[in-house]
């Protein structure tokens, strides 16, 4: 790996602080780690306490790209790996015959044919520095797709019929993500280090409010950290996280907000509760009532 990586875990906790995401020391020791080792790291946790931004921001602190992969139930091998370009396959073979030349098979599947989906393109990246391949809430994958990465993560390397074996020259970095819908298997988990992110505490909901709010006043953001953390008290079907209190702080700010109300809450509160039950709730309990 590259020597101008950060040498150390405070280097990298600097380094993602200059990106404007602020890690504890637990979770930069293990993004640390997954760069130095190298190793697959596992990020588990809430719906929006910010593993996607972990992987974003590793990536922006070393300089090198982010390659996302986002999971979905049906997700197969080709759509995360490569295809063939066939309309321009087939345009090849018209020019050619228009010109009365014969196109053999083995000139049509060649680089120049290929579309190098994420896990291709994350493992041909040239460098000089490993690119961050995010697989974002890969527990939404097939137990087949599961697998597959399984044998990508152990190799490094994937076999192309007509081109034969790739392997990668500077193994990517690679973050995997997951809300826990479903576990994953032992196989991978054995294969990646993990992390679990839990939500904040209030103190730094309102320090990430600062920073990625510019302009919101220390009450403002004081006020809506402490607001999210009272709503994460209700038996609520999805409670908020990091990325909704960003959205309500936004929010307050377009409107010119300077303190949380508790009307101002309650006309607010939807920028940061998305059900309409979790809602209801929120309306029953009294939170934001005068």
């Amino acid at each position: 790996m590259s020597s101008d990586l950060p040498g150390d875990v405070g280097g990298l906790t600097a380094a993602l602080d200059r990106t404007g995401y602020l890690a504890d020391d637990a979770l930069s020791t293990a993004l640390f780690l997954a760069t130095a080792m190298p190793a697959p790291i596992l990020l588990e946790g809430e719906p929006g306490v910010g593993k996607t931004e972990a992987a974003k921001a590793l990536a922006t602190a070393l300089d090198t790209p982010l390659v996302r992969l986002q999971c979905y139930e049906g997700l197969t091998v080709s759509e995360a790996l490569y295809e063939w370009n066939y309309p321009r396959q087939l345009l090849a073979i018209r020019l050619a015959e228009a010109s009365g030349e014969t196109v053999a098979s083995a000139d049509l599947f060649t680089p120049e044919f290929l579309l190098r989906r994420p896990l291709l393109a994350a493992l041909e990246h040239p460098g000089p520095r490993p690119a961050v391949l995010l697989l974002d809430e890969v527990d939404r994958a097939d137990d087949e797709f599961e697998a597959f990465l399984l044998e990508l993560l152990a190799e490094n390397t994937v076999t192309i019929p007509e081109l034969g074996t790739r392997r990668a020259l500077l193994p990517p970095i690679v973050v995997l993500t997951s809300n826990r819908t479903r576990d994953l298997h032992d196989a991978l988990k054995r294969r990646c280090l993990y992390h679990w992110i839990p939500y904040p505490s209030a103190q730094r909901v309102a320090a990430i409010v600062r920073r990625r709010v510019p302009g919101i006043g220390d009450p403002l953001a004081d006020q809506v950290a402490e607001a999210v953390r009272r709503l994460r008290g209700l038996e609520l079907y999805k409670p908020p996280g990091v990325a909704e209190a960003i959205d309500w702080a936004t929010a307050l700010r377009v409107l010119g907000v300077q303190a949380l109300s508790p009307a101002t809450a309650g006309q607010t509160v939807a920028a940061v509760v998305k059900y309409d039950e979790d809602l209801a709730t929120v309306r029953a309990s009294g939170l934001f009532d005068d």
